[in-house]
């Protein structure tokens, strides 16, 4: 016998508990009764002390608490085998690591927001199976798909604006290297999660948007920063510092919701702006939730069957009987004899 929940089994000392106090508060009775009446006038008054049926109603009492405790820690015995299944979805996310992440309107940058959003998300969706795309200038796979959460955690981590060999931003190649991580078969439960600022120096979303219809994948856009922008700091430079454009004025990032919208439009995902930390996931997580999720893997579990039903049936029985027996029988009973 094993127990689902073997720290309440202390319960049962309750049993001998309860019985040791239904017998002090019996005799409180007793005493009671004898002050006013003496014990041989009982029978003529109508009432009669029925030791037996004081002891049997003890004893249910004591049952009852030892049934009920020993159903809360869950008894388990015997053999069931369940076949288990594992459903969800193929999701990929797209993170832009361009320089312009680097960008404090959605502060503290960009880039810490993405990487929230994108941990959030993963955590929401324990049952998917996720992996993970930088884009910048080129799109470079980290991770295929995984069922492993905390490796797309610990990719997160090397994430920095502008930290991957070929600069720019070019949404396009991110989401090609997407697409080739979907493994063949049903398209039902393909999902991209873009998460950018919108910029995009390369083109080509139109043959994108083509790819992704093609390949039956949808898009969801999280859109990250402000529409007045921010400079942009650069890596390892003084506080202060930012890039500057070929006349030597301030390059200010603003985020360009348009390219993000179209895909998500084109594919039939939602778009989502983030400005904070505190951003939402919600819509997004809404609308995963709507497409039909694929069979990972499917084995046969053994288990050891719940039990519980039987001490609590023990302790429902004992409870009956224990309302039903007194051991001092009501006047009426007693006098109809």
């Amino acid at each position: 016998m094993r127990f689902g929940d073997p720290t309440l089994l202390w319960l049962v000392l309750l049993a001998p508990a309860a019985a040791v106090l239904a017998v002090i508060l019996w005799r409180r009775r007793l005493r009671a009764m004898g002050s006013w009446a003496a014990p041989r006038l009982w029978a003529r008054l109508g009432v009669r002390f029925d030791r037996h049926r004081w002891t049997l109603s003890i004893v249910l009492l004591a049952l009852a608490v030892f049934g009920t405790a020993l159903a809360l820690a869950q008894p388990r015995w015997g053999v069931v085998k369940e076949k288990v299944q594992r459903k969800g979805l193929d999701v990929v996310y797209v993170l832009d690591a361009s320089l312009s992440m680097a960008a404090a309107d959605a502060p503290p940058s960009r880039m810490e927001v993405a990487k929230t959003l994108i941990r959030r998300l993963t955590e929401k969706m324990p049952n998917n199976r996720v992996g993970l795309v930088f884009a910048a200038g080129d799109g470079v796979v980290m991770t295929p798909l995984t069922t492993d959460s905390e490796a797309i955690d610990l990719l997160l981590e090397t994430a920095q604006p502008g930290s991957l060999p070929s600069p720019g931003t070019r949404l396009a190649s991110g989401i090609d290297q997407a697409l080739k991580l979907f493994p063949e078969g049903s398209r039902e439960h393909r999902a991209i999660i873009l998460v950018s600022d919108g910029e995009d120096h390369g083109g080509g979303l139109e043959r994108t948007l083509t790819k992704l219809n093609d390949a039956d994948a949808m898009v969801c856009a999280i859109g990250v920063g402000t529409a007045e922008g921010a400079p942009i700091p650069l890596p390892g430079a003084s506080a202060g510092t930012f890039k500057r454009n070929e006349q030597g004025r301030v390059v200010v990032s603003r985020l360009e919701e348009a390219n993000l919208e179209e895909l998500t439009r084109g594919t039939g995902g939602v778009y989502l702006r983030a400005t904070s930390l505190a951003t939402d996931p919600a819509p997004i997580l809404n609308r995963l939730a709507r497409l039909n999720g694929r069979l990972f893997s499917s084995e046969t579990v053994t288990t050891r069957a719940p039990r519980f039903q039987w001490p609590l049936a023990l302790a429902a029985g004992a409870l009956i009987l224990w309302l039903g027996i007194g051991a001092i029988p009501s006047r009426s009973s007693e006098t109809g004899r």
